[in-house]
């Protein structure tokens, strides 16, 4: 079983609060969003229903969430995520949780991300510091890697217990660590990184 690792913390610019829709941007009913730059515009964000799921198209960073996925600390999440096309860059995305304060100063969650490289990372966001709970970028089992087109599809997983927190991918464990010490009260929600393609379907959240 991996154990987390706290890496030094990083400095990061934040928003003050959350980006509502603004011109040219929109969310679907009950979802809010935030960018992690203050001089990036919600304009450039693209998030709607389409089909069965969403579709979100990125340019800055951002993180959304809806109020009613607040959890108590256990819960189960899963959510497939394709990414339609290759960016430029490496660029990541996955699911949130433990989220609090998201609309504030004070913002804070843990997050999960995976690569169409094959790989992975978990890390820890409170206000403007980032810390590592993962040992950086680390290849993960079954984790798609993009086809010659860019596209990958890849259903990611966390189940948080009393005792543990399991992260997997395509049915593959991939980390686990102790929920001991960790505050897992707070919301779930998806994290996306800029020049980002992708269709999201099944995302839930079970309370337990």
């Amino acid at each position: 079983m991996s154990r987390p690792v706290f890496a030094v913390a990083l400095a990061l610019a934040v928003t003050p609060i959350a980006a509502q829709a603004q011109a040219g941007g929109s969310l679907p009913p009950g979802w809010s969003a935030r960018l992690d730059r203050p001089t990036a515009a919600m304009a450039e964000v693209k998030f709607a229903t389409m089909g069965g799921g969403l579709h979100l198209t990125t340019g800055p960073h951002v993180i959304l969430w809806r109020e009613a996925d607040q959890t108590a600390g256990r819960f189960h999440t899963e959510a497939t995520i394709t990414r339609t096309k290759a960016p430029a860059h490496a660029e990541s995305y996955g699911l949130i949780f433990g989220g609090r304060d998201l609309a504030g100063e004070g913002q804070a969650y843990y997050y999960f991300l995976v690569r169409a490289d094959g790989k992975f990372l978990i890390r820890k966001r409170e206000g403007a510091t980032v810390t590592d709970v993962t040992t950086g970028w680390a290849d993960g089992a079954g984790i798609a890697k993009a086809d010659a087109a860019g596209k990958a599809t890849d259903k990611l997983e966390i189940a948080a217990t009393a005792t543990t927190v399991r992260f997997s991918v395509n049915g593959n464990l991939v980390h686990e660590i102790p929920a001991t010490g960790l505050n897992l009260q707070g919301v779930v929600g998806l994290r996306a990184s800029h020049s980002l393609d992708l269709h999201i379907e099944g995302f839930v959240v079970h309370k337990m």
